[in-house]
């Protein structure tokens, strides 16, 4: 079996003024092309997520927290993706995810939600955004990438060409190490101190898979790593069978 890759869902309305939650296709195929199997989260709390506020947000209850939990135990990889707001729900699974070391991938709004994860720093305006607002660009700009950093161990270049679609931008914490600026000091890329493959991007390497090796490299990097903890977890759940059957006969 495949791991199984959790997808963060995003939420919006259509022409109808509907609330509605969404994942792009572009991830959900992206996902599968690197050799995964998607799997859908929601957010579980009873709210109207696209027309409540911010400052509304409540907190999450413990049986919210329990279900999120259950989710995070079945997946094998994380994958948040872009949208136009976060909220608590995000927070706390982007908290559990890295305690609980689960592979995760972020993109866009995803990895913005990586650089104001302490909640002492706020998202910035971008200021070029002819630079970074590009929907219909496959290639916006260049990105300098740290040669210190896991994303160069995958990408093996110092500098590659990104699409860009964002009008807020990250801000530096002391949390997460700054992996990847573009010429006009845009933070593209954050990783999370550690073994585990946490790794978050200011573009859409899953809308580029088809066409752009690098993009290729870190989506196929992101599921292999994610097979990696499906193992590890197989081969605990076996052990676990085992002993429970000993403790029986």
């Amino acid at each position: 079996m495949k791991p199984l890759i959790g997808i963060m869902m995003r939420c919006d309305q259509n022409e109808n003024e509907t609330s509605m939650q969404y994942v792009f296709e572009s991830v959900r195929t992206s996902i599968i092309k690197a050799g995964g199997e998607p799997f859908l989260l929601t957010p579980v709390q009873k709210i109207d997520y696209f027309k409540t506020k911010h400052i509304d947000y409540p907190m999450l209850t413990e049986e919210e927290k329990g279900t999120i939990e259950f989710w995070l135990d079945c997946i094998h990889g994380l994958f948040i993706p872009g949208g136009d707001k976060f909220t608590e729900y995000d927070r706390y699974v982007l908290k559990r995810a890295i305690e609980k070391k689960i592979p995760t991938l972020a993109v866009c709004l995803g990895m913005q939600l990586m650089s104001v994860y302490d909640e002492k720093v706020e998202l910035l305006d971008v200021k070029d955004t002819s630079l970074h607002k590009a929907p219909d660009k496959k290639y916006a700009h260049k990105v300098k990438i740290k040669k210190d950093s896991r994303l160069y161990q995958i990408i093996e270049k110092e500098e590659i060409e990104v699409n860009s679609l964002h009008r807020k931008c990250g801000s530096p914490n002391h949390i997460y190490k700054i992996t990847a600026t573009s010429p006009d000091g845009v933070i593209e890329a954050l990783e999370y101190p550690g073994d585990t493959f946490h790794i978050g991007v200011q573009w859409h390497p899953e809308k580029m898979y088809d066409y752009d090796i690098y993009a290729q490299k870190l989506m196929d990097e992101f599921i292999i790593e994610s097979s990696f903890r499906k193992s590890k977890l197989d081969n605990l759940r076996k052990e676990s069978f085992k002993v429970k059957i000993e403790d029986v006969v």
